[in-house]
């Protein structure tokens, strides 16, 4: 029987022992899919001693039918299409850049709450560990990736503490390593494998960016 974790700080420990041979590298960055996904990060760039971030991440739905991805916008001013749903269903060129548009005032937002002043991380030729509280159906981590790759980075890691058995497997063909801490079955949504699965706030990642800033001792 799969246990479950006590809270995100407790997955993120555990998922940092299956990455210890990352620890100590000066090229290894930590970047987290927020919100639920920094506390876990956190735990995860403590233990291996590696830098922490965000990466935003922003799906461009279909106007009329929002939950359909027909792209997303990502962290870097990265924009990725999905062109055969843009093909398909006819979506034209002023429609694609209102939806981006918007969609870019909100990642542009979370930015300034969450980063401030402080630059985008350079991921170019680096070891990105990409950490998330957990994947159900995979779309915005894929998302993710796709937009990390046009950054250059050196090797994307995928580190979640749960997903779907199916989901794990199928992050392997675009990610370069899929570190799974559990994979329930049959899974029937991230939050049902945490004993705590309350939100994680605006200020909760501020503040553990800012911690994770602070010199170590």
């Amino acid at each position: 029987m799969i246990r479950r974790f006590r809270d995100r700080a407790e997955a993120g420990r555990e998922l940092a022992s299956r990455l210890r041979p990352y620890a100590g590298r000066d090229d290894v960055l930590v970047l987290a899919l927020p919100r639920g996904g920094v506390p876990v990060a956190f735990e995860v760039a403590r233990e291996l001693g590696a830098p922490l971030d965000v990466f935003l991440v922003r799906k461009l739905g279909v106007p009329g039918h929002e939950e359909l991805a027909m792209g997303a916008i990502a962290s870097g001013g990265v924009r990725v299409l999905n062109r055969d749903v843009v093909r398909a269903l006819g979506i034209g060129e002023r429609a694609l850049e209102a939806v981006t548009a918007r969609e870019q005032r909100e990642l542009a937002r979370r930015e300034q709450a969450y980063r401030g002043d402080r630059p985008q991380p350079d991921v170019k030729d680096r070891i990105v560990i990409l950490v998330d509280d957990g994947l159900a159906t995979g779309s915005t981590m894929r998302a993710a990736i796709m937009a990390l790759r046009q950054q250059d980075p050196a090797r994307i890691i995928v580190a979640v503490p749960t997903a779907a058995p199916e989901v794990c497997e199928q992050m392997r063909d675009v990610a370069d390593e899929m570190v799974c801490a559990t994979t329930p079955s049959p899974f029937f949504g991230v939050g049902q494998w945490y004993d705590d699965f309350s939100e994680t706030t605006d200020d909760e990642v501020r503040q553990l960016l800012e911690e994770a800033r602070r010199p170590t001792r």
